[in-house]
């Protein structure tokens, strides 16, 4: 289970050292900057509005009461929030029986970009989270527009060997 994994963790990054822990509910507001603080997300309502706090605090708490998942903040000395990413565990029937662990919402504040904090936050995933969780697989998807972040996690070893496919319910 996600829950397993020993957290809060240190992450280094260019000589600076940067905390991975658990979100709580007194992160809301930072998660929200984050989000928002991309303009493919902006364009699928992630706004930052205080009117929409209802709604992702009920998904802070769906996610932290389901023990499959763990959203995940990044934060600095002064325990202010500089990136997020959401982990998914999904035991399977493919490859043998195989358990995947996704990645979702991996956003870096953008005054934080190029920092190697995303890098960091991707090294733990692959080299202590999955093997945590008993993942043999990690997988995510990105956008088709995110050009740079493709390079990104090519450049980390993720290969793009599937196309993905969304369907909007509603």
């Amino acid at each position: 289970m996600i829950r397993t994994l020993n957290l809060p963790v240190t992450l280094s990054a260019k000589a600076q050292k940067f905390t991975l822990r658990r979100a709580s509910d007194n992160d809301l507001s930072a998660l929200m900057l984050l989000l928002a603080d991309d303009a493919i997300s902006a364009t699928r309502g992630d706004k930052a509005d205080d009117s929409d706090a209802a709604a992702y605090r009920s998904a802070l708490t769906a996610i932290g009461a389901d023990p499959s998942n763990d959203l995940l903040v990044v934060v600095n000395e002064t325990d202010e929030p500089l990136a997020t990413m959401q982990l998914t565990r999904i035991p399977g029937m493919a490859r043998r029986g195989s358990t995947r662990l996704l990645i979702e919402a991996v956003r870096v504040r953008s005054d934080k970009r190029s920092s190697g904090v995303g890098s960091a936050m991707m090294r733990w995933v692959t080299g202590s989270a999955a093997p945590a969780v008993e993942a043999s697989l990690v997988q995510l998807t990105s956008d088709e527009a995110r050009q740079d972040a493709h390079r990104f996690y090519e450049r980390l070893g993720f290969v793009g060997s599937h196309r993905g496919f969304k369907y909007k319910v509603g």
